[in-house]
């Protein structure tokens, strides 16, 4: 069962990966570059701002530094133990694939979309009460963990562990956030 789940994932891997061309290498590049979301972050955290203010928004800043430090840790503690190979270092599958980017580290499960959903999802429980669309947040963790599949640095199976552990831990957080939200940050 575990091998038709590996051989599904790198077909999955193969197929998306072939989708890209050079033409778009570049862009993708930026996509998968955290510093370049940064506009995004601070026109989101200045919408926040106005809408709950700056105590309030100050909390929800600890509370996702706190979320991102628990997801990433638990990230890197996953990857040093099942210590999968990066499809782009994988010489089963590097050969076959687009490798526009390379990595040493390991695979399994996906930072960035850990990272992304997590944030996305505390964020949107949080904040649905005071934005209308607030759903279209969770086209960033799409976009940019789809880079990672584009760029050769993870298998789709990674991405949708990473999606779920964030989905999990972002939920979980946003529970802890409720419970002490009317003691120690009212408002």
């Amino acid at each position: 069962m575990l091998e038709k789940i590996k051989e599904l994932d790198t077909s999955l891997l193969v197929y998306l990966n072939g989708l890209g061309s050079e033409t778009y290498d570049k862009l993708w590049l930026i996509i998968t570059n955290q510093l370049y979301w940064t506009p995004f972050f601070i026109l989101l955290f200045y919408l926040i701002y106005k809408k709950i203010g700056g105590k309030q928004t100050l909390y929800l800043l600890l509370f996702i530094a706190v979320l991102i430090a628990f997801t990433d840790q638990t990230t890197n503690l996953c990857k040093y133990t099942f210590k999968r190979l990066r499809p782009c270092n994988s010489p089963d599958i590097n050969t076959i694939i687009r490798v526009v980017q390379s990595r040493q580290s390991y695979s399994f499960f996906s930072g960035h979309a850990a990272n992304t959903m997590a944030v996305a999802t505390f964020l949107f429980l949080v904040l649905k009460r005071h934005f209308k669309y607030l759903g279209f947040l969770f086209l960033w963790p799409l976009i940019f963990a789809y880079s990672r599949i584009y760029l050769g640095l993870h298998y789709p199976g990674d991405i949708l562990t990473g999606y779920f552990f964030g989905a999990l831990f972002g939920s979980l957080i946003y529970l802890v956030y409720k419970k002490l939200k009317p003691q120690y940050f009212p408002g």
